[in-house]
């Protein structure tokens, strides 16, 4: 019988597969007692168990590559790190040394002992890691019982689940899963993020999916509209076929742009970036025509091991990077790590508040000096192979500039003395992503050579929503006026000090948000490779001078509603040019 769900699309693309249901981890095992002499056995299957999920983890991370390496990397890391911790495991064999519980049970214990712990607490980054417990407790509970099979034969299949990490993500993928559907979920969680970059399609917020979609029905998603359809008629194979052929034709459309410029109708290039990790990305980006890698992330060179990477393998990898470009130009963001990434390095305080607001970025690259001043050896000896600039994260003050600008100064200094090549002028820049480095932009321009907005960040800031959290994806909008008054003010302010301003948010990767930041005033744009023909083929379609005309209207809408509204006929005369 055909059912209707209604969901949010968080990832584009349609799916049509048998339905493979996942329940939530919540364990919910009957209370069992063992006998005194079966605690060592128990004891020995479960730590079997707990080595197995290493093991697990340790493959699924070595497998990793590119934007994956950094995007699910560091959940690995922190399940891994869970796994380890002292609370968790003595906690688990005592309750079964002393009060003689099976592993199962002892799991379901222990889980709801750590989870009352963190939600107790009063903030809410803390109080989200219970699903990080659960994560981990679901994956030693399937160890246990050599259920890990029932999520590894996905291929052809569509999931269906409470919610899902990152890691799982990619695992996946990597499987052949069709599309995934989540009871819960954010548009802006790391998750959803990867989904869009793997092209996975993806329905979150679709609770009643969960609770009434069985193993085995037939299924049909769409990961733009988040419309879930159970057992479809013939019309909506008829549609779901239609939109399959317009996928094909929109790829081969988009293949075509390859070597195409980025340019507006009436002749305005446009410069699009892509945001990088790893070299993989890089030749992505080079391939399909970047003008240069507007930010390449260089935190996964601390979060895939035990210790800091030393001088020599940071100018190794940052140099790979400059040649890999061939001459285009690539800006590398120093260090940003905190409390809220799993960090082997030990440079993250462990037991800040809260994390999101805590020693990041700049603030913890002028905290540990030495690590930073290695950091900076590293990317000025890679300037003498190609153009490079250097960009500076989580920015709010002009102490932080000035102070992170004479460094620089310092260290090429040094360098040139010992007869590296350096190269002269580096362009350091600052990332807008803090409310008072936009608001006080004016009296720090001077001290920055460019500016790089990242509104996933700013947006999350300036609202005071956290972007993974699944109840606040409404609030939670770069359609705000308040976040679009603050662009256009950011932008502004570059444009009137002859700075370059970028966007390297999700914001910038999004194509229908393409021609509301060309009508702000933005140049350059930086996003993931996988975005970046959709947002070219968005530039080609627009008339950018008439775009500017607009702005007014733009920046008058007093809700999310006229914003969109505007958007829509934009995005009207968008359609219309590209389908003439």
């Amino acid at each position: 019988m055909r059912q209707l769900f209604p969901g949010h699309g968080a990832s584009r693309g349609n799916a049509l597969g048998r339905a493979r249901v996942r329940q939530p981890h919540a364990l919910e095992v009957a209370e069992e007692r063992i006998a005194v002499a079966d605690v060592p056995g128990e004891i020995a299957r479960l730590h079997e168990a707990i080595g197995m999920v290493r093991a697990e983890l340790r493959e699924l991370r070595a497998r990793l590559h590119g934007a994956l390496a950094g995007e699910v990397g560091e959940f690995l890391d922190l399940h891994a790190l869970l796994l380890d911790d002292p609370e968790l495991l003595q906690g688990l064999d005592g309750l079964i040394a002393n009060e003689l519980y099976g592993a199962d049970y002892a799991l379901r214990v222990q889980r709801n002992r750590l989870a009352a712990v963190f939600e107790g607490m009063d903030d809410p980054y803390f109080r989200s890691r219970v699903e990080d417990i659960d994560h981990v407790i679901g994956r030693i509970h399937a160890a246990l019982h050599r259920h890990d099979a029932q999520v590894s034969g996905v291929a052809g299949e569509i999931l269906v689940s409470d919610n899902l990490a990152p890691s799982e993500v990619a695992r996946l993928h990597a499987r052949g899963v069709l599309g995934i559907v989540t009871a819960g979920g954010s548009l802006l969680s790391h998750s959803a993020i990867l989904a869009r970059s793997l092209h996975v399609p993806l329905v979150v917020s679709a609770p009643q999916a969960l609770a009434q979609v069985n193993d085995g029905d037939v299924l049909m998603i769409d990961g733009a509209t988040g419309l879930v359809i159970v057992d479809p008629d013939a019309e909506d194979l008829h549609a779901f076929r239609e939109r399959v052929r317009e996928g094909k034709r929109e790829r081969r459309q988009l293949h075509r742009l390859r070597r195409e410029p980025s340019r507006t109708l009436d002749g305005v290039d446009i410069r699009l970036y892509a945001n990088a990790e790893s070299r993989g990305d890089v030749a992505e980006a080079h391939a399909l025509g970047a003008a240069g890698v507007g930010l390449y992330r260089t935190e996964f060179l601390f979060l895939q091991r035990d210790g800091l990477p030393s001088e020599e393998e940071q100018f190794v990898a940052y140099r790979d990077v400059v040649l890999g470009m061939t001459g285009r130009t690539v800006t590398i963001r120093t260090l940003d790590i905190g409390a809220d990434k799993a960090d082997g390095s030990g440079l993250a305080l462990p037991s800040e508040p809260n994390p999101a607001l805590g020693v990041r970025g700049v603030r913890l690259a002028l905290r540990r000096r030495d690590v930073f001043t290695t950091q900076l050896r590293a990317i000025l000896r890679a300037s003498g192979y190609g153009p490079l600039r250097i960009l500076l994260p989580m920015v709010a003050r002009r102490e932080e500039l000035l102070a992170a600008r004479r460094l620089v100064r310092e260290v090429g200094a040094r360098l040139r003395r010992e007869g590296h090549a350096v190269a002269e002028n580096i362009p350091l820049g600052a990332m807008i992503e803090v409310p008072a480095a936009a608001l006080a932009l004016p009296a720090l321009i001077d001290l920055v050579d460019f500016i790089s907005i990242g509104t996933n960040d700013l947006v999350q800031y300036l609202l005071a929503a956290d972007r993974g959290n699944d109840a606040l994806h409404a609030l939670h909008s770069p359609l705000h006026p308040a976040v679009i008054q603050l662009l256009h003010q950011v932008l502004s302010t570059a444009r009137a000090h002859g700075r370059p301003a970028a966007v390297c948010g999700e914001m910038a990767g999004d194509a229908p948000f393409t021609p509301l930041l060309l009508a702000l005033g933005l140049e350059e744009f930086s996003m993931h490779p996988g975005t970046l023909l959709e947002v070219r083929r968005a530039v080609r379609a627009h008339d950018l001078a008439a775009l500017r005309r607009s702005a007014p209207a733009l920046l008058r809408a007093r809700d999310q509603a006229g914003i969109e509204r505007w958007l829509a006929t934009a995005g009207a005369g968008d359609n219309a040019r590209m389908n003439a």
